[in-house]
């Protein structure tokens, strides 16, 4: 019965860990009637006391630790719960949930790109051309099939946001690799939710105070506890779980899930329609990141 348990786990938990990490884009398009980065502060610190809950006792016996790598915690959560979290609140004021899970999708292969650029990671000619069919197949979603929109540059802003998201990704990803901590990775998702959060704090007040004032009505406490529930801590939790049972790199294919989940809850949830340069986009996405994973250098 065990075996069958460990055969079947890591399966189950591909297929359901995303459509908890999806769900921020539910959040996205769902809650584009609350300031972006108040949605994004809020949720982070909400997010922050309750993994405290369960970590309290790992970081206070390691507050030491904390000093030493306040860099690498600090980059962590800007590049993470700052940029990812605040970017795809503000796509969605402007784009649909198709779009943004297409072109977050992408990460992977600027994963492979800012390898090589940080770390030298040697590149082969094939993942070169994988990086190039990406790159066109994210600009194609972006133009709406219509090339002649990069001669324009007639861009949906919503669009660039969400692309800047999937860039941030790719360095939080690269630079987590290569990070020697002391910490478990449930006080380090803790830590990075508290800085990502005191990121956010001084553009929380130039939101208020220039831009958008913040209402704390039911709606507004529904998407809060909604974005600190789904996408982050359950979102966390499992594919920490996934990584555990796993490995890194099958616990990586959850992100080829996330436009398939980002399109039916588009569909059923806000009425969007897949067009064909959603498919056309999607080959040239998932073809280039096909070739840069399939043939790494040794």
């Amino acid at each position: 019965m065990s075996n069958l348990k460990n055969k079947f786990l890591p399966i189950s938990l591909l297929i359901i860990q995303p459509i908890f990490m999806a769900s921020n884009l539910i959040v996205a398009r769902g809650g584009i009637n609350i300031p972006p980065i108040s949605l994004a502060f809020w949720r982070w610190l909400l997010a922050f006391f309750v993994l405290f809950l369960f970590t309290h006792k790992e970081i206070l016996q390691k507050k030491s630790k904390i000093s030493s790598e306040l860099f690498p915690l600090m980059f962590l959560g800007i590049t993470s719960a700052s940029i990812c979290g605040a970017f795809p609140f503000i796509a969605g004021t402007s784009t649909t949930i198709i779009n943004m899970g297409i072109i977050y999708s992408s990460s992977p292969i600027f994963i492979v790109l800012f390898s090589y650029l940080l770390f030298s990671t040697k590149l082969t000619k094939i993942q070169v051309l994988g990086f190039c069919f990406s790159i066109f197949g994210v600009l194609f979603v972006i133009c709406k099939g219509n090339l002649n929109f990069l001669l324009s540059l007639k861009f949906n802003p919503g669009d660039l946001w969400i692309l800047g998201a999937s860039i941030s990704w790719a360095v939080y990803s690269v630079y987590q690799v290569k990070l020697k901590t002391s910490f478990t990775i449930f006080s380090r998702v803790t830590l990075i939710a508290l800085f990502g959060a005191l990121f956010l704090f001084p553009f929380l007040w130039i939101e208020e105070f220039f831009f958008f004032k913040t209402q704390f009505s039911l709606e507004y406490l529904f998407w809060v506890g909604f974005a600190a529930l789904s996408p982050s801590i359950i979102a966390f939790y499992l594919y920490a779980q996934l990584q555990k049972v796993s490995g890194t790199n099958i616990a990586g294919l959850v992100v080829y899930l996330y436009p398939v989940y980002g399109a039916l809850y588009g569909f059923f949830l806000f009425d969007e329609d897949l067009k064909i340069y959603h498919l056309v986009g999607s080959f040239f996405i998932f073809s280039g990141i096909f070739l840069s994973n399939k043939y790494q250098k040794k």
